[in-house]
């Protein structure tokens, strides 16, 4: 088996409010198909405030993060954490778009979607939500234990996503990890495999 690169599952949890801002972000690291058991999760003062319906999805209420640094703050530390490396989320358009506005210079090499992987290999699969497939496969009870926290919370999400992935990749042979991995890829054409 090919040496598989660190990457981080990424989530994040926004304002509800335009233009959207980051009201809380967490990552998972990967090592391969493993978990290294390294994780980090801020939480951000967003500017424009936090709209009622977003903060009814999320929980987060603007007196939650009123000591909160702005992300502007922290996007340094951020940027550091993440590198260059490979991220994963699922729908992780919507993540990666907030990201790379935000963080000046940004690029990761793969923007893998689960997402978009478990449409590949689930096709029968009639709900393809996050929370649906993590209660499908029995890892959202696991997520939750290890986490402390419960869906649309940026650190049980990226940790569920995470799950996820090695959930759908591990069964597969090397070769086909190569093909869903190159199918998942938003960004594909811009780099090589992962693996």
């Amino acid at each position: 088996m090919a040496v598989i690169r660190m990457m981080w599952a990424v989530d994040v949890e926004g304002s509800g409010m335009s233009p959207p801002e980051i009201v809380e972000l967490a990552i998972v690291e990967l090592d391969g198909l493993d978990l290294t058991g390294n994780s980090k999760s801020w939480r951000c003062r967003p500017r424009g405030g936090i709209s009622p319906i977003a903060s009814r999805i999320h929980g987060i209420r603007m007196e939650d993060v009123s000591d909160a640094p702005a992300l502007e703050d922290i996007a340094p530390r951020v940027h550091e954490w993440l590198e260059d490396r490979p991220i994963i989320g699922h729908n992780v358009r919507v993540d990666y778009d907030l990201l790379a506005q935000k963080l000046i210079g940004w690029q990761p090499q793969s923007v893998i979607d689960t997402l978009r992987l478990s449409r590949d290999l689930l096709p029968d699969q009639e709900k393809q939500s996050l929370q649906r497939l993590g209660a499908e496969f029995g890892l959202d009870i696991m997520v939750e234990r290890e986490t402390g926290s419960t869906a649309h919370s940026a650190l049980y999400d990226a940790s569920l996503t995470a799950r996820l992935f090695l959930h759908l990749l591990k069964p597969l042979s090397e070769g086909e990890r190569d093909n869903a991995i190159s199918k998942a890829d938003i960004l594909l054409g811009r780099q090589g495999s992962l693996w």
